[in-house]
């Protein structure tokens, strides 16, 4: 069988993510979970149907970049600078929480003191993917629980970097510190420079063939990828540059036809990720790291709506929205399998922790995708009544 064909495994992909989702739509299942399920059963691990899911795995990278984009695209300036000073408390210490949680996890199973901080580095975030894949576009326009679930995650995605830093240094023998300070440094001015690209180049002439909309589609890809090609080239993370040139358009009446038009195109790549998340787990592994797994994930399940619930009504929120965003970010995040990736390959931890941690994350991913899907408003929601675009 020509497992190779990058042709082959895109019909192998989608034609039974469609089967799957058909599957899963008659007896009302997150979408998701099939496209996990998937990976597991035709990748490396599972029929073999699928032997090399690296290149689809970085393909679908584009997805998560998308939809930073998109979310920069549905998000005011102003509102996000009030709302990041308002949830930095929240981020910061739910962070040192979640983290703790995991290092003394990880030591009561014997992972050394290295992979235990390192576990405890993973379960600090909650997944950008879940939580924003699951909102509603109306409740980032309308809805104040849309907006603190976007500043927690844009906090969280902020401490993954200065985490992911510390790790590519250590890949590389290069000063943490420096390549930190030179990020740091380097985001103001990303910022600035996209304002004014977006101010003298790229509204211009999108207003100038507005009619013409393939030129605002190419354009609009165009810049997103371009802004977060140059954010991974000067040490932030591609889907920072991804947001900024989504809201540095946001207040421009063609962003929502952008939004619009690039939805499939977001949806196609996402496909791919969780499909890419299935299919790496090594299943022969499973026997050494369920028993841990099932622990971390049982208490990050349970912990982390608790602890975004008693840290927002501090802030004096109300308590239903404090338990919604409590349950919309009460997962592991996607930077936990690319922190167990990096890790593992400069071996800073063991095949055991690595797979622990992926483990973890796909665990919390289904079961945190059936709770927001069975209870609160989203667009793959199993209910008419709870079904938002």
């Amino acid at each position: 069988m020509d497992n190779g064909s990058l042709v082959f495994s895109f019909f192998l992909i989608f034609s039974g993510a469609a089967l799957l989702a058909t599957i899963a739509l008659y007896t009302r299942q997150p979408l998701l979970v099939a496209y996990i399920v998937l990976g597991a059963l035709l990748g490396p691990y599972g029929l073999q149907w699928i032997g090399d899911t690296r290149l689809l795995s970085d393909i679908s990278h584009i997805g998560i970049i998308f939809l930073l984009f998109l979310l920069g695209l549905d998000m005011q300036p102003s509102h996000l600078v009030g709302m990041l000073s308002k949830s930095a408390v929240i981020g910061i210490a739910s962070s040192i929480i979640f983290a703790a949680m995991g290092y003394f996890i990880a030591i009561a199973f014997d992972f050394s003191t290295l992979e235990a901080v390192i576990i405890g580095s993973a379960m600090m975030f909650s997944s950008t993917i879940i939580g924003i894949k699951l909102l509603p576009t109306t409740v980032l326009h309308h809805r104040h629980t849309g907006e603190l679930v976007v500043s927690i995650l844009l906090l969280q995605d902020v401490i993954a970097i200065i985490v992911l830093l510390f790790l590519y240094s250590h890949q590389q023998q290069d000063s943490s510190g420096v390549q930190l300070a030179i990020a740091l440094a380097a985001l103001p001015i990303l910022i600035l420079v996209a304002w004014l690209a977006v101010k003298f180049i790229i509204l211009p002439i999108m207003q100038q063939f507005d009619r013409i909309h393939e030129y605002l589609f190419l354009v609009a890809i165009g810049w997103c990828l371009g802004l977060a090609e140059l954010s991974n080239y000067v040490g932030l993370s591609a889907e920072i540059g991804a947001f900024i040139a989504g809201i540095t358009i946001a207040t421009s009446p063609i962003a929502q036809y952008i939004a619009i038009s690039l939805k499939p195109l977001r949806d196609f790549f996402l496909i791919l990720f969780f499909f890419s998340v299935g299919a790496s787990f090594n299943l022969s592994l499973l026997d050494e790291v369920i028993i841990p797994a099932l622990i971390l994930s049982i208490v990050a399940l349970i912990l982390k709506p608790w602890v975004f619930r008693y840290l927002l009504q501090w802030l004096k929120e109300p308590l239903h929205t404090s338990w919604e965003v409590g349950f919309r970010l009460g997962q592991v995040s996607e930077f936990s399998i690319l922190i167990a990736y990096i890790a593992a390959s400069t071996q800073q931890i063991g095949t055991e922790a690595s797979h622990v941690i992926q483990a973890t994350t796909i665990i919390t991913f289904l079961v945190s995708s059936y709770v927001v899907v069975f209870n609160f408003k989203s667009p793959i929601a199993v209910s008419d009544h709870l079904r938002r675009d």
